[in-house]
């Protein structure tokens, strides 16, 4: 009970220096909007689908792992800075739990892609986009493991780097081999065999085909419960190594 007691309360106090600057939320739809309204168009004749919903249908699933990669990939960056200027130290005196100052930052990022998805969604329904609210709400359930394991790997790497001009490529240099062989623009089928090898042993094209699969109304999906089980496992290893480090790093 204590830990989620504190993890409240360092959630909101995340969430309130969050609402003071809520830039970095509306930054942060600005480039997938423009990728839905740019590029989306073009894939009803690149896909031969018969509808525009069809192909909203395949490109929006994608945009949300894509948003939440780097979202959370690059949540690390602020702790950093909190920790040169003092403020985990500080922590260190209070009756706070150390697990909860992870959680409380962790749970500020999935509620910070939970709103740009949504607004994503949103932006997308006029555009074509069709889909039930059973699958987005589980579509979300995803999302926000996939943000919650990311979030929690980005702040162990940054309280062992410690340093900004380390962790910014070091992100880059992950972000993008994932992202690439995670099918967020393109489905993986239409990829050489080589390249669908090599993606079978990333864990996010398995996300990626389950929010496809939910966008398209099948719930019953192997693909579903693949990549669910999958994230479901990584979130919790990932957790568990972060709360360690997130530990030592506050001593």
């Amino acid at each position: 009970m204590k830990t989620a007691r504190d993890t409240w309360v360092v959630l909101q106090r995340q969430l309130g220096l969050l609402f003071r600057n809520p830039v970095w939320v509306i930054v942060g739809v600005i480039q997938p909007f423009f990728y839905l309204l740019l590029f989306a168009p073009l894939l009803k004749g690149a896909l031969n689908v018969d509808t525009t919903a069809e192909a909203y249908g395949i490109f929006v699933p994608g945009l949300l792992v894509l948003l939440t990669i780097f979202a959370s990939l690059y949540a690390g960056m602020g702790l950093i800075a909190e920790n040169r200027a003092g403020i985990l130290e500080r922590c260190q005196v209070t009756p706070v739990s150390r697990l909860a100052l992870l959680l409380g930052r962790c749970a500020r990022d999935v509620v910070t892609m939970l709103l740009q998805g949504l607004i994503i969604v949103v932006l997308a329904v006029p555009l074509g986009l069709r889909v039930g609210l059973p699958e987005v709400l589980l579509a979300f359930l995803l999302l926000s493991l996939v943000a919650l394991m990311l979030s929690a790997v980005s702040y162990a790497l940054a309280l062992k780097l410690r340093s900004e001009e380390a962790m910014s490529p070091l992100m880059q240099t992950l972000s993008q081999p994932v992202v690439l062989l995670s099918g967020v623009m393109l489905p993986l089928a239409l990829a050489p065999g080589w390249i669908r090898t090599l993606a079978d042993w990333n864990p996010f094209s398995y996300a990626v085909d389950a929010l496809r699969s939910l966008f398209a109304g099948d719930l019953g999906a192997p693909a579903v419960w693949q990549g669910t089980l999958l994230i479901s496992v990584l979130t919790v290893l990932s957790v568990t190594w972060a709360s360690r480090a997130f530990t030592r790093g506050v001593e």
